[in-house]
């Protein structure tokens, strides 16, 4: 039981810290570059029951993580008024892309903290803890960076991919927000279950998530001096 409830508190902890950074980035950016919508509604604390969506911060990432899947989740979201940034077109994409980019630095941090430890050499139940966190840590950062670029609203990746798109091609694209949780619903469900090979996670997220772990891992190895 007990290792039961370490192995839970070594996924959930990395998850909450991991999502909650990752909103706070949003409205951070989003202030400093004229919005203070999440400044005013008192969201850029890092006090976690500010964020958090017990199902999506919680529940769906922690059995995916628990699954051995690209981990995704969600937390409430962080308010941004496009119409309040000095720059919209330009804001929005700064804004999107400012959690996943926080995520990537958060696993760096956590494989240099990680090889320093197995550096040191530390043993013991502490250890064993410290160490299955943060690998759970960078694996669950790197997850949430590079599933939130996906360029399917809601995601992060469509704000980037609207801003990058000619103006008209852009209207078209923000016609598809309405029907975007059940698009992805479909893509992420449906289709993998009726046709499994051709399911969005194992061919387009996994592939570069392995990719980006082995790079981390390699950082891990370079801090140990392995």
């Amino acid at each position: 039981m007990q290792q039961t409830l370490l192995q839970a508190a070594a996924l959930i902890v990395p998850l909450i810290v991991a999502i909650v950074f990752h909103e706070v980035a949003h409205g951070w950016v989003a202030w400093m570059l004229g919005d203070p919508t999440a400044h005013e509604r008192r969201r850029l604390s890092l006090n976690p029951l500010r964020h958090v969506d017990p199902i999506g911060t919680i529940v769906v990432p922690g059995m995916l993580a628990l699954a051995s899947l690209p981990t995704f989740g969600w937390a409430k979201p962080v308010p941004v008024d496009h119409r309040r940034l000095r720059n919209p077109r330009f804001g929005m994409m700064a804004v999107a892309a400012a959690g996943p980019l926080t995520n990537l630095v958060l696993a760096a941090l956590g494989a240099v903290t990680l090889g320093l430890l197995v550096r040191s050499q530390a043993q013991g139940g502490m250890a064993q803890f410290v160490v299955l966190s943060l690998t759970s840590f960078v694996f669950i950062n790197v997850s949430l960076a590079l599933f939130n670029l996906l360029p399917i609203p809601p995601f992060d990746g469509s704000h980037i991919l609207e801003g990058l798109l000619p103006r008209r091609a852009a209207r078209a694209y923000e016609k598809l927000r309405p029907i975007g949780f059940p698009l992805v619903f479909v893509l992420l469900v449906v289709v993998p279950y009726f046709w499994p090979s051709a399911g969005l996670m194992r061919n387009v997220v996994l592939p570069p998530v392995l990719w980006m772990l082995d790079q981390f891992d390699a950082l891990v190895r370079a801090v140990a001096g392995a």
